[in-house]
This record gives structure tokens, C-alpha cells and sequence, in this order.
């Protein structure tokens, strides 16, 4: 029986077959962090309260994600508008129900303070220069990805759950899907409550613009859109999705910068003539995510033709603030917050109150440390 737990907004037979083919079983969760420039634009993101603290976000996250709450890390947990950092949820499963981590850094302007795998890219800069990345390391981050994923698929892990850290990437998200031609302005989402639309459609059409992608041509390869307005994780995450998918299930852990990659790995497939197993591959997000008014993520999961699934746990009842703030809008997703909860309920079968439960302990460890 699958678990009530679970929405599935898109596909949605083949979200169920996909859910029972796993349930019960452990996966491996692998978080590609990036970096792009565009995160640094204040008002962008509200994943880090000023732009300063948007720098150290993901190596926030990554040290967090394996050491959990520590008396003195060395990057600590940015603070935040309002709300708290998703990846509390996403240690919360970690930990408690000892599922494999595995870090890749697709591009960083500095090295992580944990093991992980250095892919060796480099930070993007600013979509709008319409040059984020140099062509050919985009096409050894997908060439790496490719050769990457096809030694996860030969882990004992019964699934993959390929989550991102790159603060500003709903931004190179919608750059990656107009580049592509997807009609996706207005459609995305944001780290605020209400989505900074405008903001981001102006950015990403000075940078395809830069780029000479700004008007009717033919349609550019893939990766040189990303090249163009897009982030190091991107290709990486295609790549892996791609070969993975090929022998096991995947879930894409994330919203809008998922189902980017989703569209990035299907013209991809295309292009570079890549076997695939699109009923292997689905999209988990958080319900604050696949339910939000000011974008329209489930529209956006039928253009790119992706099944889209959604955790429906709330913290409209955590005793903490903090917490409830994510029902508020705040920081919706990240670091595969919503993909984890889903995994939780398929798993182990943690329900609402188990899995709150597990995520206070988690808030209240680390505000001890504080």
C-alpha cells in the first residue's frame, strides 16, 4: 500500500509504480553542491538573510547534513529572513533513519569542511553576463556525471535520491528552461513567499540576450545553454539521473531546479543520443513547493512532461516558530528536504508526527549548541 503521505501531481500512475517498486527500501542520497553568482543579486534569495551570508550557504549545508548540530562549526547554518534551513528536515531522515550520504562539489569557491568528491568545476558567474561557465567545463561536468552514475547504479542502494545546494538556482532554473524553450516565466518557484517573478525573468533575459540565445534561431545544444545562464550542478545532476536511470530508480530531489534538469536531461537524451529509462525517473518536492500560489510547479511538471510528486508533511503544529514559518512560504525547498520526507514515509513508514518529531529533536540539538 502506498503511502498517504505522499501526493503525486503528475503521472500518476506511473508515480505509483514508481513509489511501490521502492517502498520499503533504503536509498543512497547524493547532494550536488554549486555555486553561481547570481545568488549573490540582493533580493534573489532568501536562503541566507544578506548576500554575505548566501556565500557559505551550501557548505553550510553540507557540513550540517553530515555532522548534524556541532558546538563550533566551521561554516554555521546562514541565518534566514524568517523560518529555518530545510536541511534540518533533510538530516532529520538522514540520521534517523541511517540512509548513505554522499557529497559531490560540481563548483564551489570553497572546499567543503566534510569528505566528498571535488567534480572539479568552478562557481558560475552571474547569468546575466550570459557566460556563466566555460563551455568545455560543462561538458566535463557532464561527461564526469555520466561516468559517476554509472558507478551509483552499481551501489547495494535499492533508489537514488539526487538532491542540489545552489542558492540563486531557481533563477538559473528558469534561464535553463526558457533557454530550452519552455514557456516557464511565472511558473517557478522561489525561496521567498511570494516569488520575485519579475526579478528573475528581467535577469534571464539580459543573459540569454548576452548570450545571442534572445531571439528566433535554431535551437542551441543543450549544455551550451548552460554555458550560458545556467549553474555547475545542472549538468552534473542530468548526467547522473541519465545513466542511473538506465538500471534503477531515481528521484530528483527538489522543485523547480529539478525539473529543470528533467527538461535539460530529456533534450540532452536527444542530443548527445543518451539511453535512457524516463519511468525511472520522477520529481519529489515539499507540498509548500508543488502547492504554491505564486508559481505554478505542477504547469510547469506537465511542459517538461515529469512526474511530479510531493511530500505532504505540514509544521503548522511544531511548537517552534521556526518551523511553522515553512508554512508560511518560506524557504519551501532545499538540500532535498521534500524528497527526504517522502523517502521517510516509503522507507520506514515515519508518518506526520514521527517525522515532526524527528526534525524538532534535530532544531533543538543544534539551538543547544547556539
Amino acid at each position: 500500500m502506498i503511502a498517504p503521505a505522499v501526493a503525486v501531481h503528475t503521472h500518476g500512475q506511473r508515480g505509483q509504480q514508481w513509489q511501490q517498486r521502492v517502498q520499503g527500501q533504503c536509498p543512497l542520497l547524493v547532494l550536488t553542491l554549486g555555486f553561481t553568482a547570481t545568488g549573490l543579486i540582493p533580493g534573489i534569495s532568501a536562503a541566507g538573510a544578506t548576500p554575505a551570508d548566501r556565500q557559505w550557504t551550501a557548505l553550510a549545508d553540507a557540513e550540517f547534513m553530515v555532522n548534524g548540530p556541532t558546538p563550533r562549526p566551521t561554516f554555521p547554518l546562514p541565518p534566514l529572513t524568517a523560518g529555518a534551513s530545510p536541511a534540518l528536515i533533510s538530516r532529520a531522515v538522514v540520521a534517523g533513519q541511517q540512509i548513505p550520504l554522499t557529497l559531490l562539489n560540481a563548483g564551489l569557491p570553497h572546499p567543503p569542511s566534510v569528505p566528498h568528491l571535488d567534480l572539479g568545476g568552478q562557481p558560475a558567474r552571474c547569468l546575466t553576463s550570459g557566460s556563466a561557465l566555460p563551455l568545455e567545463q560543462v561538458q566535463q561536468l557532464w561527461h564526469r556525471g555520466l561516468a559517476l552514475g554509472h558507478q551509483l547504479a552499481a551501489t547495494p542502494a535499492a533508489y537514488l535520491l539526487l538532491a542540489e545546494c545552489v542558492v540563486g538556482g531557481t533563477t538559473t532554473a528558469l534561464g535553463v528552461l526558457t533557454g530550452l524553450g519552455i514557456e516557464a516565466g511565472g511558473r517557478v518557484n522561489s525561496s521567498h513567499p511570494t516569488c520575485n517573478h519579475r526579478q528573475k525573468q528581467q535577469l534571464v533575459q539580459r543573459g540569454l540576450i548576452q548570450a545571442g540565445l534572445g531571439s528566433a534561431q535554431a535551437a542551441p545544444h543543450p549544455l551550451a545553454v548552460v554555458a550560458a545562464v545556467g549553474d555547475p550542478m545542472q549538468p552534473v545532476v542530468a548526467a547522473l539521473a541519465l545513466a542511473a536511470s538506465r538500471s534503477k530508480p531515481v528521484m530528483l530531489a527538489g522543485g523547480t531546479q529539478m525539473l529543470a534538469v528533467y527538461a535539460l536531461m530529456q533534450a540532452l537524451a536527444e542530443v548527445e543520443h543518451c539511453a535512457w529509462q524516463p519511468a525511472n525517473v520522477v520529481v519529489g518536492t515539499t507540498r509548500r513547493v508543488a502547492e504554491d500560489p505564486s508559481g505554478d510547479t505542477v504547469g510547469l511538471a506537465q511542459l517538461t512532461d515529469a512526474c511530479l510528486m510531493a511530500s505532504q508533511v505540514s509544521f503548522q503544529r511544531s511548537r517552534f516558530a521556526a518551523l511553522r514559518a515553512y508554512e508560511q512560504g518560506y524557504v519551501k525547498e532545499g538540500v532535498g528536504a521534500g524528497a527526504c520526507a517522502i523517502a521517510a514515509s516509503l522507507y520506514q513508514g515515519w508518518d506526520q508526527i514521527r517525522l515532526l518529531a524527528a526534525v524538532e529533536e534535530v532544531l533543538v540539538q543544534k539551538a543547544a549548541w547556539e
